[in-house]
């Protein structure tokens, strides 16, 4: 016989910074897309094609930032549409994916762009590109510095909706048995993976845009010309290797991957404590900071689903579950 417990709590599992950051991401856009139409403009007007070059690389960047603050806005606006049944909590973490491949697409465009330039060396205005260069260096740092401060912030002693009591005695018992859940588990649950798209764009343009100068540098006073598609070359292997871990971990929520294996270990190690026997555990992401849980218990006790309710309590990440008792 299986007895369940009905969810009739709130489904809004966005992260606790939702609306700072999207504020934080359209200043970005606008700061960037002035940037961009200067530089195109000035490049037309002035005959400057090294100008029209960095306005229209900085626009794949705005482009990327534009995806970012429409999925804060969609996933803020249909965050309790009832059509989403576990919320729009993944909505970041769709549009970090999405971010990453751009990304990736434009780790290609410079390694190709560096490879050609080693074959076929063209001349360069070093005088006009070094400035232009410096300042699209000073937008991503004031760009960084806007979007700093909300990523990567664990929300603490926050209210999911349960009503849960729980079982202190248990709880410390448990603590002192097992320890506390891993830092670096605890920072991916609450992580922002929308924002942190948006930065790595961010930083991704400001570390070419460091590479870019040290390369013209070497070109303009010591006549090493080949730095400059070198460093290119560095900076397209550095955003492709970024482009690969926001991949990898946007990817493994959409797939809801187990976040935290060590997590699922000590709610099973808890469940079983009594003897009890968890025969089906599912743990998985619904957005930054919330985690949801769907656990069959089998047990020859009179419990009901609100004792092993009240049970995982202690983890506060937890912010949807479900309970099977199956009576033995």
């Amino acid at each position: 016989m299986a007895d369940s417990i009905p969810n009739l709590h709130s489904h809004v599992f966005l992260g606790e910074g939702h609306e700072r950051n999207e504020r934080r991401t359209w200043t970005v856009i606008v700061l960037c897309s002035f940037m961009m139409v200067a530089e195109i403009a000035g490049g037309l007007l002035f005959g400057s094609i090294a100008l029209v070059a960095d306005g229209l690389h900085m626009s794949t960047h705005a482009s990327a930032l534009l995806l970012a603050a429409l999925a804060y806005r969609y996933a803020r606006r249909h965050a309790e549409d009832d059509r989403f049944s576990f919320g729009t909590g993944k909505f970041g973490d769709l549009a970090g994916f999405t971010s990453a491949i751009v990304l990736a697409m434009i780790a290609l465009l410079i390694g190709y762009e560096a490879l050609t330039r080693f074959i076929w060396p063209v001349p360069i205005s070093f005088n006009e590109a070094i400035p232009i260069a410096g300042l699209g260096l000073l937008v991503n740092v004031a760009s960084v510095l806007l979007l700093s401060g909300g990523a990567d912030r664990p929300a603490h002693g926050h209210d999911h909706g349960h009503g849960h009591e729980h079982d202190h005695d248990r709880e410390a018992q448990f603590e002192h048995e097992h320890g506390h859940e891993h830092v670096h588990a605890a920072v991916a649950a609450h992580r922002d993976n929308n924002l942190r798209a948006v930065i790595i764009h961010v930083l991704a343009d400001a570390a070419v845009s460091v590479l870019v100068i040290v390369g013209l540098l070497f070109g303009r006073f010591l006549g090493l010309t080949w730095m400059d598609p070198a460093v290119g070359l560095i900076g397209a292997v550095a955003i492709a290797a970024w482009a690969y871990t926001l991949v990898r971990d946007t990817g493994a929520v959409l797939l809801d991957m187990t976040p935290d294996r060590g997590m699922a270990e000590r709610m099973r190690a808890m469940i079983e404590t009594d003897g009890d026997r968890l025969t089906d555990l599912h743990l998985w992401r619904l957005g930054p900071g919330h985690l949801g849980a769907i656990i069959s218990v089998a047990t020859r006790q009179e419990r009901g689903p609100d004792y092993y309710q009240t049970l995982l309590g202690r983890f506060r990440a937890l912010s949807h579950v479900t309970v099977e008792v199956q009576r033995q």
